[in-house]
């Protein structure tokens, strides 16, 4: 079978089984986006990332006859992703004081159906919305970035996650609510 940049990931995870050069494909397809995932939602430095990467595709590779095909191929990445960020997390307990969104992140952020750009003069929004989304609960800044940043549907979240819609409504709902109110909080200072 042939394959190239153009063929789905369902071709290429196929291909990759007993390819390894068509899974180089898959990890060129996927590095940036996943690298821009853990930086989002995690403190780690870009070294960091790059370690954490190397393992989440040698991960992906290990484990690509468990894909189940009836999913999305993407979900089943971040969702393995997401999985060892959190170990490492929890590994190295890493707290930072600031996260690393760029300035375009945040105004995507700031785009976003979240309404609080109304409440923001936009020059001191970015540093308002920086400083208030550091102060989100890791549980919330993540959902927030799987819906706004990572631009992922509500099931696409519950499969990354492994929670019920309800849940993912919730937390984002919830998150959205504590962020508004953080940027109020600095708004008043």
């Amino acid at each position: 079978m042939i394959y190239s940049a153009d063929s789905t990931d369902k071709e290429l995870v196929k291909i990759a089984k007993n390819n390894p050069e068509a899974f180089e494909l898959i990890v060129n397809r996927y590095w940036h986006r996943l690298f821009a995932y853990v930086r989002r939602i995690s403190y780690f430095s870009q070294e960091d990332i790059e370690d954490i990467l190397q393992e989440v595709f040698i991960k992906i590779y290990r484990y690509l006859n468990d894909y189940d095909d009836t999913f999305a191929f993407s979900t089943w990445t971040y969702r393995i992703t997401r999985n060892y960020v959190i170990d490492e997390i929890r590994k190295k307990n890493v707290r930072p004081q600031t996260m690393q969104l760029d300035t375009e992140e945040l105004n995507k952020i700031l785009r976003s159906d979240l309404d609080i750009e109304k409440d923001l003069v936009t020059r001191d929004a970015i540093g308002a919305l920086k400083n208030a989304i550091n102060r989100l609960p890791q549980k919330y800044r993540e959902i927030l970035v799987l819906r706004f940043l990572e631009e992922k549907e509500y099931v696409e979240i519950m499969d990354i996650m492994q929670l019920p819609k309800g849940t993912v409504a919730s937390l984002i709902n919830r998150g959205k609510k504590i962020l508004q109110q953080e940027i109020k909080k600095d708004a008043q200072l």
